[in-house]
Protein backbone atom coordinates (compact mmCIF):
# COMPACT_ATOMS: atom_id res chain seq x y z
CA UNK A 1 0.00 0.00 0.00
CA UNK A 2 2.80 2.71 0.82
CA UNK A 3 4.23 1.32 -2.50
CA UNK A 4 1.58 2.80 -4.38
CA UNK A 5 0.90 5.49 -2.01
CA UNK A 6 4.33 6.95 -3.23
CA UNK A 7 3.71 6.53 -6.46
CA UNK A 8 0.32 8.67 -6.45
CA UNK A 9 2.21 11.52 -4.48
CA UNK A 10 5.19 11.95 -5.56
CA UNK A 11 3.66 14.35 -8.77
CA UNK A 12 2.19 16.61 -5.71
CA UNK A 13 5.64 16.36 -3.74
CA UNK A 14 7.93 17.06 -6.89
CA UNK A 15 5.59 19.35 -9.39
CA UNK A 16 3.80 21.53 -6.75
CA UNK A 17 2.69 23.76 -10.10
CA UNK A 18 0.58 20.67 -11.44
CA UNK A 19 -2.39 20.79 -9.34
CA UNK A 20 -2.39 24.67 -9.36
CA UNK A 21 -2.51 24.74 -12.87
CA UNK A 22 -4.70 22.20 -13.07
CA UNK A 23 -7.25 23.82 -10.05
CA UNK A 24 -7.79 26.86 -12.93
CA UNK A 25 -8.80 24.86 -15.77
CA UNK A 26 -10.86 22.75 -13.37
CA UNK A 27 -12.43 25.77 -11.53
CA UNK A 28 -11.87 24.12 -7.76
CA UNK A 29 -10.02 22.57 -5.72
CA UNK A 30 -9.60 18.58 -6.15
CA UNK A 31 -10.32 16.26 -3.41
CA UNK A 32 -8.80 13.26 -4.67
CA UNK A 33 -5.50 14.27 -6.01
CA UNK A 34 -4.85 10.19 -7.36
CA UNK A 35 -7.61 10.53 -10.20
CA UNK A 36 -5.46 13.44 -11.82
CA UNK A 37 -2.30 12.48 -11.32
CA UNK A 38 -3.78 8.86 -13.08
CA UNK A 39 -5.46 11.04 -15.57
CA UNK A 40 -2.30 12.41 -16.28
CA UNK A 41 -0.49 9.35 -16.57
CA UNK A 42 0.81 7.67 -19.63
CA UNK A 43 1.09 3.91 -19.95
CA UNK A 44 4.85 4.03 -21.16
CA UNK A 45 5.37 4.61 -17.05
CA UNK A 46 4.64 1.27 -16.82
CA UNK A 47 3.46 1.74 -13.19
CA UNK A 48 0.85 -0.88 -11.30
CA UNK A 49 -0.73 -1.07 -7.98
CA UNK A 50 0.26 -3.63 -5.30
CA UNK A 51 -2.47 -5.77 -7.25
CA UNK A 52 -0.99 -5.46 -10.65
CA UNK A 53 -3.23 -3.08 -12.30
CA UNK A 54 -1.75 -0.92 -14.39
CA UNK A 55 -1.48 2.98 -13.42
CA UNK A 56 -2.41 5.05 -16.41
CA UNK A 57 -5.83 7.27 -17.62
CA UNK A 58 -6.63 4.70 -20.14
CA UNK A 59 -9.80 3.29 -17.95
CA UNK A 60 -10.24 7.12 -17.30
CA UNK A 61 -10.99 7.44 -20.92
CA UNK A 62 -13.97 4.98 -20.69
CA UNK A 63 -15.45 6.70 -17.76
CA UNK A 64 -14.88 10.23 -19.39
CA UNK A 65 -16.15 9.36 -22.59
CA UNK A 66 -19.82 8.06 -20.98
CA UNK A 67 -20.19 11.31 -19.08
CA UNK A 68 -19.48 13.49 -22.04
CA UNK A 69 -22.33 11.69 -23.70
CA UNK A 70 -24.48 11.53 -20.91
CA UNK A 71 -24.34 14.94 -20.50
CA UNK A 72 -24.57 16.33 -24.13
CA UNK A 73 -27.30 14.39 -24.73
CA UNK A 74 -29.68 15.73 -21.88
CA UNK A 75 -28.34 18.97 -23.11
CA UNK A 76 -29.43 18.71 -26.72
CA UNK A 77 -32.69 16.33 -25.38
CA UNK A 78 -33.99 19.98 -23.80
CA UNK A 79 -32.37 22.50 -26.45
CA UNK A 80 -33.66 20.86 -29.25
CA UNK A 81 -37.46 19.64 -28.30
CA UNK A 82 -37.89 18.81 -32.25
CA UNK A 83 -35.22 16.62 -32.64
CA UNK A 84 -35.64 12.83 -33.17
CA UNK A 85 -33.46 10.48 -32.21
CA UNK A 86 -31.52 9.90 -34.91
CA UNK A 87 -30.99 13.60 -34.93
CA UNK A 88 -29.98 13.61 -31.55
CA UNK A 89 -27.60 10.18 -32.35
CA UNK A 90 -25.94 12.61 -35.50
CA UNK A 91 -25.60 15.94 -32.83
CA UNK A 92 -23.97 14.16 -30.20
CA UNK A 93 -21.18 12.34 -32.68
CA UNK A 94 -21.02 15.84 -33.70
CA UNK A 95 -19.74 17.32 -30.42
CA UNK A 96 -18.10 14.14 -29.53
CA UNK A 97 -16.32 13.33 -31.97
CA UNK A 98 -12.50 12.64 -31.94
CA UNK A 99 -11.67 15.69 -33.95
CA UNK A 100 -13.49 17.99 -31.43
CA UNK A 101 -12.31 16.25 -28.71
CA UNK A 102 -8.23 16.51 -29.96
CA UNK A 103 -9.15 20.44 -30.07
CA UNK A 104 -10.40 20.66 -26.85
CA UNK A 105 -7.26 18.98 -24.96
CA UNK A 106 -5.22 21.57 -27.20
CA UNK A 107 -6.99 24.21 -26.37
CA UNK A 108 -6.41 23.52 -22.70
CA UNK A 109 -2.74 22.61 -23.47
CA UNK A 110 -3.15 19.35 -21.90
CA UNK A 111 -0.12 17.73 -23.08
CA UNK A 112 1.74 19.99 -20.61
CA UNK A 113 0.70 17.57 -17.74
CA UNK A 114 1.63 14.00 -19.20
CA UNK A 115 3.82 11.96 -17.41
CA UNK A 116 5.69 9.53 -19.92
CA UNK A 117 8.77 8.22 -20.90
CA UNK A 118 7.77 8.80 -24.17
CA UNK A 119 9.08 12.17 -26.16
CA UNK A 120 5.92 14.25 -26.30
CA UNK A 121 6.37 15.31 -29.80
CA UNK A 122 5.72 11.39 -30.77
CA UNK A 123 2.86 10.94 -29.50
CA UNK A 124 -0.39 10.74 -32.01
CA UNK A 125 -3.22 13.54 -32.16
CA UNK A 126 -5.49 11.87 -30.40
CA UNK A 127 -4.04 12.16 -27.35
CA UNK A 128 -5.13 15.43 -26.69
CA UNK A 129 -8.72 14.23 -26.79
CA UNK A 130 -8.25 11.10 -24.57
CA UNK A 131 -6.54 13.47 -22.15
CA UNK A 132 -9.69 15.74 -22.08
CA UNK A 133 -11.92 12.37 -21.60
CA UNK A 134 -9.53 11.19 -18.94
CA UNK A 135 -9.82 14.23 -16.94
CA UNK A 136 -13.52 14.42 -16.99
CA UNK A 137 -13.60 11.12 -15.68
CA UNK A 138 -11.26 11.88 -12.62
CA UNK A 139 -13.80 14.53 -12.33
CA UNK A 140 -16.59 12.32 -12.41
CA UNK A 141 -15.36 9.99 -10.00
CA UNK A 142 -13.88 12.94 -7.16
CA UNK A 143 -16.56 15.02 -7.46
CA UNK A 144 -20.14 13.53 -8.80
CA UNK A 145 -21.85 14.25 -11.86
CA UNK A 146 -22.55 17.93 -11.33
CA UNK A 147 -19.01 18.73 -10.70
CA UNK A 148 -18.94 17.29 -13.94
CA UNK A 149 -21.82 18.44 -15.92
CA UNK A 150 -20.56 22.01 -15.07
CA UNK A 151 -16.86 21.65 -16.60
CA UNK A 152 -18.37 19.84 -19.66
CA UNK A 153 -21.02 23.29 -20.23
CA UNK A 154 -17.83 25.54 -19.29
CA UNK A 155 -15.42 23.85 -21.55
CA UNK A 156 -17.56 22.39 -24.57
CA UNK A 157 -21.19 23.43 -24.29
CA UNK A 158 -21.05 27.07 -23.40
CA UNK A 159 -18.14 28.09 -25.84
CA UNK A 160 -17.90 25.98 -28.70
CA UNK A 161 -22.09 24.43 -29.51
CA UNK A 162 -23.96 26.59 -31.42
CA UNK A 163 -26.49 24.22 -32.52
CA UNK A 164 -27.24 25.76 -36.06
CA UNK A 165 -23.59 25.74 -37.04
CA UNK A 166 -23.71 22.19 -35.45
CA UNK A 167 -26.18 21.14 -38.22
CA UNK A 168 -24.01 21.67 -40.87
CA UNK A 169 -20.88 20.54 -39.72
CA UNK A 170 -20.25 17.26 -41.45
CA UNK A 171 -17.82 14.68 -38.88
CA UNK A 172 -17.13 12.29 -41.86
CA UNK A 173 -17.12 13.10 -45.46
CA UNK A 174 -17.06 9.08 -46.62
CA UNK A 175 -20.46 8.34 -45.04
CA UNK A 176 -22.28 11.50 -46.34
CA UNK A 177 -20.78 10.65 -49.90
CA UNK A 178 -21.74 6.43 -49.33
CA UNK A 179 -25.62 7.89 -48.29
CA UNK A 180 -25.37 10.13 -51.04
CA UNK A 181 -24.67 7.40 -53.55
CA UNK A 182 -26.98 5.12 -52.08
CA UNK A 183 -29.51 6.99 -51.76
CA UNK A 184 -29.30 8.15 -55.75
CA UNK A 185 -28.52 5.05 -56.69
CA UNK A 186 -24.86 5.47 -57.75
CA UNK A 187 -21.90 2.67 -58.15
CA UNK A 188 -19.22 4.22 -56.01
CA UNK A 189 -15.73 2.22 -55.31
CA UNK A 190 -12.90 2.91 -53.25
CA UNK A 191 -9.58 1.58 -54.89
CA UNK A 192 -6.80 1.92 -52.31
CA UNK A 193 -3.55 0.24 -52.69
CA UNK A 194 0.00 0.80 -50.97
CA UNK A 195 1.74 3.91 -52.53
CA UNK A 196 4.44 4.16 -49.71
CA UNK A 197 7.69 5.37 -52.66
CA UNK A 198 10.47 6.77 -51.20
CA UNK A 199 8.55 7.67 -48.04
CA UNK A 200 10.01 6.60 -44.77
CA UNK A 201 6.36 5.61 -43.64
CA UNK A 202 3.66 3.41 -44.92
CA UNK A 203 1.36 5.58 -47.44
CA UNK A 204 -1.86 4.76 -48.84
CA UNK A 205 -3.41 5.85 -52.42
CA UNK A 206 -6.89 5.50 -53.29
CA UNK A 207 -8.50 6.32 -56.22
CA UNK A 208 -12.54 7.13 -55.90
CA UNK A 209 -15.19 6.14 -58.60
CA UNK A 210 -18.66 6.89 -59.00
CA UNK A 211 -20.39 5.25 -61.79
CA UNK A 212 -17.27 4.18 -63.12
CA UNK A 213 -15.40 7.43 -63.36
CA UNK A 214 -12.61 8.66 -60.96
CA UNK A 215 -14.25 11.47 -59.51
CA UNK A 216 -11.19 12.34 -56.56
CA UNK A 217 -7.73 10.95 -55.56
CA UNK A 218 -5.61 10.49 -52.01
CA UNK A 219 -2.66 9.47 -50.52
CA UNK A 220 -2.37 9.52 -46.90
CA UNK A 221 -0.84 7.20 -43.74
CA UNK A 222 -3.87 5.17 -43.87
CA UNK A 223 -6.65 4.04 -45.55
CA UNK A 224 -8.62 5.59 -43.41
CA UNK A 225 -7.16 8.65 -44.08
CA UNK A 226 -7.01 8.37 -47.09
CA UNK A 227 -10.47 7.39 -48.10
CA UNK A 228 -11.43 10.23 -45.68
CA UNK A 229 -9.68 12.68 -47.98
CA UNK A 230 -10.96 11.52 -51.09
CA UNK A 231 -14.66 11.36 -50.15
CA UNK A 232 -13.69 14.97 -48.90
CA UNK A 233 -12.86 16.29 -52.52
CA UNK A 234 -15.23 14.10 -53.59
CA UNK A 235 -17.79 15.73 -51.82
CA UNK A 236 -16.51 19.34 -53.12
CA UNK A 237 -17.18 18.12 -56.52
CA UNK A 238 -20.45 17.09 -56.24
CA UNK A 239 -21.54 19.46 -53.16
CA UNK A 240 -24.24 21.53 -55.23
CA UNK A 241 -26.22 17.90 -55.65
CA UNK A 242 -25.18 16.54 -52.53
CA UNK A 243 -26.60 19.53 -50.95
CA UNK A 244 -29.41 20.26 -52.24
CA UNK A 245 -30.54 16.32 -51.81
CA UNK A 246 -30.17 16.81 -48.46
CA UNK A 247 -32.09 19.75 -48.25
CA UNK A 248 -34.91 18.33 -50.39
CA UNK A 249 -35.04 14.96 -48.30
CA UNK A 250 -35.31 16.98 -45.03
Amino acid sequence: MNYIKNILNSRSDNDGNFFLELKKILGFKPKHKSYYIRAFTHRSMNLKDEKGNTINYERLEFVGDAMLGSVIAAYLYNEVPHGDEGYLTKMRSKIVSREHLNELGKELKLIDFVESRIDKSNFGNNIHGNLFEALVGAIFLDRGYKYCERFIYKQVIDPHIDIETLEGKVISYKSLLIEWCQKEKKIFDYDVYEDTGNDELKHFSVRLSIDGKIVSKARATSKKKAEEKASKRAFFAFQKDITNFFKAEN
